[in-house]
């Protein structure tokens, strides 16, 4: 396959490994981006993304499951051409009388190993996230309650409507009593996770960085805890095997449809149901990924539309003025530019007078301006507030 492509062996490589690890982080990642996106047009999607946990959880229930039943490895793991062994492969014998030194070595996950690593798979991350929300709530009410003073909120307050005239006395004290006994039972469990969480967030982050590791350096077999504690390896499938587990499915699958029992309709309905779900399971691998990689490109072609209509428009220079008109009766221009027009020498101390834009001497314009009160060659009205020292020849 092409993702064992610079591997050798049955063992994989680290890297294989990790992207198997990291694959359904970034699937989740990519999901709720796509549902976040269609959400702005369908609000009934955003109960989908209130639960958001839950409905991933039960997404990867059901692909982890069937990807274990159908080809002995996680969703990730078959996506990367690999599977799970157990260490210790039970003997079988090929036949009731063969001899003993003709034994078969059956290399399948049992039923319970399956089960146990839906569980590491699926409940334990899930699990995990609650935790994590629950955390991260109680690290800001902590921290909000210390910036502001606020003392602890009373949940006992909130949502009872005390009416004296229609409900008794003990109502209202046994309605009291039940809440403020959840909201302590609530408060304690937070406050529990806010003490223990980050102690079992940094066990469980230490003990698969060192087993990463070690994994790495060739130092164990095993790749994560959860795989030391099932008692399973995780190697590259080969031909034969990926054969093997394509016959596989196609067995489970005669045998349950041969187990329909009932009218024929009920059978044909129920034949439909299934064809539908395994061709929906047969393309989940490939659609979920190809839905990923789209969606990027989406992100990315929007992105770049939204930049594209929010940058600022860039305008071409406007043209530069016309060049004022020397008057009838002013004073001539002299032929060589760098000369003053009213000295007729070199220019000293260059200055140019800004309603006009031409360029003196600073003593000869501004004696010019203070007596006349106008630029000598346009005679245009000019004030000594107009005059500006140039310094581009310095």
């Amino acid at each position: 396959m092409l993702f064992q492509v610079g591997g050798q062996g049955a063992r994989p490589t680290f890297f294989e490994m990790s992207a198997a690890q990291q694959l359904p982080a970034s699937l989740r990642a990519a999901l709720s981006y796509s549902l976040g996106v269609f959400a702005l047009r369908r609000p009934l999607l955003h109960k989908v993304l209130d639960y958001e946990d839950e409905f991933f959880a039960l997404l990867m229930a059901v692909l982890e499951s069937h990807s274990l039943r159908t080809t002995d490895g996680s969703f990730s793991e078959s996506l990367y051409g690999l599977r799970r062994r157990p260490v210790k492969v039970s003997v079988k014998r090929s036949n009731p009388g063969a001899e003993s030194s003709d034994k078969a070595y059956d290399s399948a996950l049992r039923k319970h190993q399956k089960v146990l690593s839906v569980v590491f798979l699926v409940v334990l991350p899930y699990f995990k996230s609650k935790l994590q929300s629950i955390y991260n709530k109680e690290r800001e009410a902590r921290l909000q309650a210390s910036l502001w003073g606020q003392g602890d909120v009373r949940f006992d307050e909130a949502g009872l409507a005390s009416d004296q005239g229609e409900a008794s006395q003990a109502q209202v004290e046994s309605t009291t009593g039940e809440v403020s006994n959840v909201a302590r039972i609530k408060k304690n469990f937070a406050a529990l996770v806010g003490v223990c969480y980050p102690w079992i967030h940094a066990t469980n982050e230490g003990l698969s960085f060192a087993y990463q590791l070690l994994y790495l350096l060739d130092g164990t077999a095993f790749y994560s805890p959860a795989l030391h504690v099932l008692g399973l390896h995780v190697c590259r499938a080969t031909g034969q095997e990926l054969m093997d587990s394509s016959s596989r499915i196609s067995r489970i699958r005669n045998r349950e449809l041969e187990r329909l029992r009932g009218p024929t309709w009920l059978k044909t309905v129920q034949r439909v149901l299934l064809n539908c779900m395994y061709t929906s399971l047969d393309y989940a691998q490939t659609g979920l990924i190809a839905a990923v990689f789209f969606f990027k490109m989406m992100e990315w072609w929007y992105q770049s539309a939204e930049e594209r209509m929010s940058a600022p428009t860039v305008y071409p220079p406007p043209p530069p003025p016309p060049l004022p008109k020397v008057a009838k009766d002013g004073l001539p221009l002299p032929p060589d530019r760098t000369l003053c027009p009213l000295c007729c020498q070199k220019r000293n101390n260059p200055s140019v007078l800004s309603c006009s834009g031409f360029v003196f001497c600073y003593s000869c314009i501004f004696k010019s301006v203070s007596q006349h009160k106008r630029c000598p060659i346009t005679l245009m009205p000019a004030t000594v507030e107009q005059i500006r020292r140039l310094f581009h020849d310095l």
